[in-house]
């Protein structure tokens, strides 16, 4: 199976509602880190131009990467400068510190 990593960096105030789409559409598993940076979108009213957010991380079946970044894209879209960016990485291998064997995740539980 190919597998993928979608990692988002969101407004902070978008979380609430990525969360809940995410879950609506049978996500099983996510990672939600505090972020801080620049890019697009400076804050212009700070002395670094850094702006919060927050950074998600899926790990998931390549088939299903289209599905996850469309709910997050039109969970967080305002339309406005800094709502953020989402990128899908390939990722070799996956494995669970728990069992210490390579694992698949975001499989749907049984």
């Amino acid at each position: 199976m190919e597998l993928k990593v979608i990692i988002a960096i969101v407004r902070s105030d978008a979380l609430q509602a990525v969360e809940s789409r995410l879950q609506q559409a049978g996500v099983q598993g996510i990672t939600v880190t505090q972020s801080k940076g620049y890019g697009e979108y400076r804050n212009l009213f700070t002395s670094d131009w850094m702006s919060g957010g927050v950074r998600l991380e899926i790990y998931t079946a390549a088939h299903e990467v289209d599905a996850i970044v469309k709910t997050i894209i039109d969970a967080a879209h305002t339309g406005e400068p800094g709502d953020g960016l989402v990128a899908v990485l390939p990722v070799d291998r996956v494995f669970s510190v728990r069992s210490r064997s390579e694992t698949v995740p975001n499989r749907p539980r049984s």
